[in-house]
């Protein structure tokens, strides 16, 4: 026993003689400084001693040199908890996950600080890991070890990144139950985990609990409120920090300015941006230069957001895209198209906003050969990438670029379901471009095998069987639509008029028309009232057609006037027409149609002095007819022709063709009446 007192005392006296060795490796500021003291404790008599060996572990670790701190653990002759903690924390502060599960599962005996050290490691790289950490903080706690501050951070740190509310208010129950309840910290993390589960109100909830609260809480809630809504109460949050006396930082402003941009609230944007130049420390942070970018470029204020990118030290891709945005928004391709040519790093996001741009603008062309390079350059197309391509596809009615669009999708895998990003979109826009290029069957079977539909996928198959003549499929395909439990919307049923209208199906219309409030509580828009007058108006119901305009809730536009305008000339109702000319004349007096309908209608009926009369008040207002056009597709190649036009390169070729074709009819006229002599 006295033997092991005086081993106990040498012992003490040996770590105390080290002790300068191992303060001299905690302060090492660099590693130069780390490798001198390195130097030094291994020419001294304490070089294979373990508490020394594990002080340099951490310094190593410390200072990022991961690979040197494993070197001297290897090198510990006998290696304790506290070695394997050593590196442990390490791996979990230098973000290497798979690596400190690995060495936990070496340590003969973990205790509190092994768990810690790898529920963190794990928490930190999200997910993918943050369910292991959450499994290694359930293992720890049935081991009854104690959980403290650390533990709490790094599960609750988990269950935001797994976005797993249910593990997350376990881990909260047992805060409440420890003496960490009232901590600023845990509670800002509380917030900080429901608010990543999209749980404002119990973030809302805990915010309210705590007894005091900092800088972080209040930014936890307000971004809590940006991401998940309603944004409104962010900027109402952003208000009362300021009274309640606390100073906002970067990324409360960063948070506050990108709930301005999901407002288009520019007035309260451009007072946050007036309060970030005013603190200096502020300009240059990437992160709120990046938000002021896209909140100036979403409210539709791209000289302010060019100003805001042109005065940024550096920028990243977020910003160079918020720019791109701006830019596609604002309907300028040139401006979009030279901030991508000047883009180092371009993501998929970039990509997919200039091809848009450029489908949305009428550059189809461009959206397609953009689309070839992102495949050249292996760029890996998103849903939103084939939907604007298919777009482009349906706009310029190319079937057979629309053919190899679809071989493209096919070869993604797209099932057209609903997931984390719905690929319900690419099957609606495939459905959408065959019905566009007249393809009706095809649009018909990419519908039929789609995974899910919604209200999108329903309209744009009702919409294009009514515009493509096939009424009686629409008005079938309503009714599936209805024993689906699907809810149609006012789109719906203008396709469903539409097709009725196309189809005389006057009695239908009546009823559908009167459904729309009485069943679907979707009150009747201007489109639908003129859906209903070009049905009554074609079946000669110009009577029923005048009480409905005079009783519509809405004032009637020209397209209305001039769908009874047209009906009145079919059905020879003069008194009626006139009415209509008259108010298509007050809407839009430079428009040639209806000057030309009214004399038309005039002339079918013999009244040529009318007829006179209002080619002559053309005339006198300057309004001139607009010639007719045609065009026809020849090598790929679309052309097009204006009536009188003696000048396209193609004209007397077609003629030739043309005179050709006569010809050779004219001759099968003549052997079939020698056949029948």
């Amino acid at each position: 026993m006295a033997r092991h007192l005086h081993g106990g005392h040498e012992l003490v006296a040996h770590l105390r003689a080290s002790a300068p060795l191992a303060d001299l490796l905690r302060a090492a500021p660099s590693l130069p400084a780390a490798r001198a003291a390195h130097a030094r404790a291994l020419k001294s008599p304490f070089a294979g001693e373990t508490f020394l060996l594990n002080t340099l572990v951490s310094a190593y670790a410390r200072l990022g040199r991961l690979r040197d701190a494993r070197r001297v653990f290897d090198g510990i002759p006998l290696p304790n908890t506290f070695s394997h903690n050593a590196l442990l924390s390490a791996y979990a502060r230098l973000g290497r996950p798979g690596e400190a599960r690995t060495l936990f599962d070496a340590i003969p005996d973990p205790d509190q600080c092994s768990y810690n050290a790898v529920v963190a490691a794990l928490a930190r790289h999200g997910r993918g890991h943050a369910g292991d950490a959450l499994r290694f903080l359930a293992a720890m706690h049935a081991d009854d070890f104690v959980l403290n501050a650390y533990s709490f951070a790094s599960g609750l740190s988990a269950c935001a990144a797994e976005k797993d509310p249910r593990t997350g208010e376990q881990v909260h129950g047992l805060v409440a139950k420890s003496p960490h309840a009232e901590d600023v910290h845990i509670g800002s993390a509380l917030v900080d985990m429901y608010a990543k589960c999209e749980r404002p109100n119990d973030a809302r909830r805990v915010f309210d609990a705590m007894p005091e609260w900092n800088v972080v809480s209040w930014n936890s809630l307000i971004t809590c409120y940006e991401q998940n809504g309603p944004v409104g109460k962010a900027l109402v949050l952003f208000v009362e920090m300021m009274d309640s006396g606390f100073d906002p930082d970067e990324v409360t402003l960063a948070s506050v300015v990108s709930a301005c941009a999901g407002l288009a609230a520019e007035r309260e944007g451009r007072q946050v941006h007036a309060r970030v130049m005013k603190r200096g420390r502020f300009r240059e942070d990437m992160v709120l230069n990046n938000a002021l970018v896209d909140m100036y470029a979403k409210c539709g204020r791209t000289w302010e957001a060019r100003c805001v990118f042109d005065s940024m030290a550096s920028r990243s891709v977020v910003s160079e895209t918020s720019m791109l945005t701006g830019y596609a928004k604002s309907a300028n391709v040139e401006g979009a198209q030279v901030v991508f040519s000047q883009m180092v790093e371009k993501n998929v996001i970039a990509w997919n906003v200039l091809i848009a741009a450029y489908a949305q603008n009428g550059e189809e062309e461009e959206a397609l050969r953009l689309f070839v390079r992102l495949k050249r350059e292996s760029v890996w197309p998103t849903h939103y990438t084939y939907g604007n391509v298919l777009n482009a596809c349906g706009n310029i009615a190319d079937l057979h670029l629309g053919q190899q669009a679809h071989a493209h999708v096919l070869k993604e895998g797209f099932r057209f379901d609903f997931g984390p990003e719905s690929d319900v979109f690419v099957g609606n826009s495939l459905v959408d471009m065959y019905l566009k290029t007249g393809s009706i069957d095809d649009g018909a079977k990419v519908f039929e095998r789609m995974a899910a539909r919604d209200n999108v996928s329903w309209n744009a198959m009702i919409v294009g069987y009514a515009q493509n003549g096939r009424a009686r499929d629409a008005l079938q395909l309503f009714e599936r639509m209805l024993c689906s439990k699907e809810s149609p919307d006012s789109v719906t049923m203008i396709g469903v008029l539409s097709a009725c209208g196309h189809s005389g199906l006057v009695e239908e219309g009546r009823r559908y028309f009167q459904s729309m409030t009485e069943d679907h509580g979707i009150a009747p828009s201007r489109d639908h009232y003129t859906c209903m007058i070009d049905l009554l108006g074609r079946a000669g119901h110009l009577k029923e057609v005048e009480e409905l305009i005079k009783n519509m809730p809405m004032e009637p536009d020209s397209v209305l006037w001039a769908s009874l305008l047209g009906a009145c000339r079919l059905h020879k109702n003069v008194e009626l027409g006139e009415w209509a000319a008259g108010k298509l004349f007050e809407i839009d007096p430079e428009n040639s149609g209806p000057y030309v309908l009214l004399s038309n209608m005039y002339a079918e009926m013999g009244k040529w002095t009318d007829v006179f009369r209002v080619r002559r008040s053309m005339k006198d207002r300057g309004v001139s007819k607009q010639p007719g056009c045609s065009w026809i597709e020849i090598g790929r190649k679309m052309n097009v022709f204006l009536a009188r036009d003696n000048r396209h390169p193609c004209r007397n070729e077609i003629n030739d063709t043309l005179r050709i074709i006569q010809m050779e009819m004219s001759r099968m006229s003549i052997d079939a009446e020698i056949a029948n002599s």
